[in-house]
Parts: C-alpha cells; structure tokens; sequence
C-alpha cells in the first residue's frame, strides 16, 4: 500500500504556548486518490441494505459484527479479513458477517489512539499518513467481498471513510454527545449506538430518537471548509448492549427490560449484544458463553436480537505497543483466536441452519 498523500504544515505560531497546526489533505482529495469504483459501490450499497433489512426483520440472519478490537498492522488485518471472508460465505445463509475496521480506539485517559491517528505505532501522530493507509486497507478488504465496520469517534475524520461503511458504531463515551448524534443523523447506514459505560441504556435511547431527526449544525464539508451541513435522519438505528459498571446486560430479564422501555417509546426493538467489555468480564475467553448465552435466547423465539459483536484476531490475548511485537495480536483490548471464532461461528450456524 502506497501513501502519497501528506501533512501540509502552516506557518509556526509564535507563542510558545500556542498548538502547532498541521494542515490536512481534504476528505475529497483523499476520496479522489483512494477512488470507489462503481462495482464496489455497488455492493457496499447491497450489504447496507441486508444490514437493514435484518434489524427491519425481512432478513432471518443473525448480524454478526467480528474482528479485532482495533487494527494496528495492515498486514495481519488483511490476512484476518481473508480468513474472514471464506467463512462468510460458508455461513452466509444464517449470517451475515461484517468485518470490525476499527482505525480509532477511545481512550479513557491516555494511550494510542489507533491506525488513522498513529499509523507508525511510535507517538509520531502521522494523521495524514493514517487515513491514508485506514482507506487503502478498508478498500482491500471491501474488494475480498467482506462488509466493513468501524466505530466514528473523531467526526471531523467521518468523512474519509462514510462511503466505505456497511454499518457505524458511537460508542459508549460518546453515545451522549449531541456531534455524535447530528453526525449520525447524517450517515448512510446502519448505526449502532452502544450503551453509557454505567450500563444504563437512556442515553443510547435518546441517541437513537435524536439521530432519526433532521439536523442543522455546524461541520466541514468534503473540500475542507467550514460549512452548515442539513441531515435527513437516520431511520436505521439500534441499541448495542455491552454491560456497565455494575455487571453484564445480555441476559432475559436485562433484554426484557430494554424492550420495554423501547416500546413504551415506540422505538423497534433491534437490540445486538457486544460480548467482550462488561458483559465478558473484559476477559475474551468469556465470549463465547455470552454469545451462545444470547444465541439460546435468539433461538427460543426473541427475535429482538438481531446481532451480536466480537472482537477477535488472529491469535488470542493482547499485548503492550514496544519495539518487539507478536504478530496477529491485539495492541487494545484483548481478543478471541480466529480458530476459537470460527468454531464459535460454524457451530452456530449449524444450530441455527437446524
């Protein structure tokens, strides 16, 4: 993968208390070297609407959003999303499997802020060369067939991928943010709003009512400028549960409660289930038991589950960023195998197919 494209910087400021500016090339400019051809556009265009048309209920699949935590080697991640794509298509009349491209990470403090903000792993915050290189791999694997997602954490940043995304996730820090919102609101796909890191589900709720509605607000258009930009609201959103503080949510009676409250509020009740974070424990081993867990409640008539998230790489664990590194190994948080994924994945199918 070649990336040309870099960092204008601006003249330095002269106080020494001032932040140093670094101009970057336009989400246009990145979009018209890194093109979408018609074809993939296309089929990015289908798997949006088989992405709909399971949390609508016209599709019987279970929506199944897996792969690593986040990507920090384009290598081991596009090796991850060929293995990937062949069990796609091997389970791909019970499920539809959406590849995680997640080139952000929040940071509850500090830490390393994913692929698009420090693509060389070394604090050099290269920004230009890791959108860059986050539109190169999510392009390659787009063209192994693979639906993508990411979670949009930095807004300003959105407008490099939107045209690349199958399905989005705000995540549980920012599920609460009226930007995150009005961006959503404004998005062409399926979107995900994860639950309050408390595991309570009012803000996720809100978020959803807020973003099917029209916007004005203030953003950047393509070229880089600022700009009032209008949404149409985004009908096609959902509740991500992934436990709180006080322990997991996915099991029946913490389901039932969520589903109560999105009727009394008219809202569909399209619910996925993170299985890693609270609802595992934070350990990744656990995720099979969760996702079985909710598979079993699935399969005994709850059909308000739609889908199900995991994060799993080439091999289990995660390791700390350092000169030395593991090869398929999440950097973040830790990861099931791919081997353990599959054997997850194929058995359901099978539980599912019968």
């Amino acid at each position: 993968m070649n990336s040309s494209v870099s960092a204008l910087p601006l003249p330095h400021l002269n106080s020494a208390n001032e932040a140093l500016t670094l101009r970057l090339p336009s989400s246009l400019q990145l979009k018209q070297q890194l093109p979408l051809s018609n074809a993939l556009a296309q089929q990015i265009a289908a798997h949006r609407q088989s992405v709909r048309a399971i949390l609508n209920g016209e599709d019987h699949r279970l929506l199944v959003v897996v792969g690593p935590c986040s990507i920090h080697d384009p290598r081991s991640a596009l090796e991850y999303a060929e293995k990937l794509s062949r069990l796609a298509h091997e389970v791909s009349g019970e499920m539809l499997l959406v590849m995680r491209a997640y080139v952000e990470k929040p940071r509850t403090t500090v830490g390393w802020k994913g692929l698009a903000y420090d693509p060389h792993l070394d604090g050099s915050d290269d920004m230009a060369a890791g959108l860059t290189l986050s539109r190169e791999l999510m392009l390659e694997m787009i063209r192994l067939g693979l639906p993508i997602a990411t979670e949009l954490l930095q807004p300003m940043a959105a407008g490099y991928f939107d045209d690349l995304l199958s399905w989005v996730a705000i995540g549980a820090r920012t599920t609460e943010s009226q930007i995150h919102r009005e961006m959503a609101s404004g998005l062409n796909m399926p979107t995900g709003f994860k639950n309050g890191t408390d595991g309570g589900i009012t803000v996720a709720v809100d978020a959803m009512r807020s973003a099917a509605h029209p916007h004005r607000h203030f953003g950047v258009d393509s070229q880089g400028h600022p700009a009032i930009i209008q949404t149409p609201g985004n009908p096609d959103t959902h509740i991500v549960l992934r436990g709180g503080h006080h322990g997991p949510n996915y099991d029946c009676e913490s389901v039932a409660r969520v589903n109560a409250d999105l009727n009394r509020l008219k809202i569909p009740g399209r619910i996925m289930v993170d299985c890693s974070h609270a609802n595992s424990g934070k350990d990744p081993l656990r995720q099979p038991e969760v996702f079985n867990e909710v598979l079993n409640q699935r399969l005994q008539g709850d059909r308000s589950l739609i889908g199900m998230m995991i994060e799993s790489h080439l091999f289990e664990g995660c390791q700390a960023l350092g000169p030395t590194l593991r090869y398929g190994v999440s950097v973040t948080d830790g990861c099931l195998g791919f081997s353990a994924t599959e054997q997850l994945l194929s058995d359901a199918a099978r539980r599912l197919r019968d």
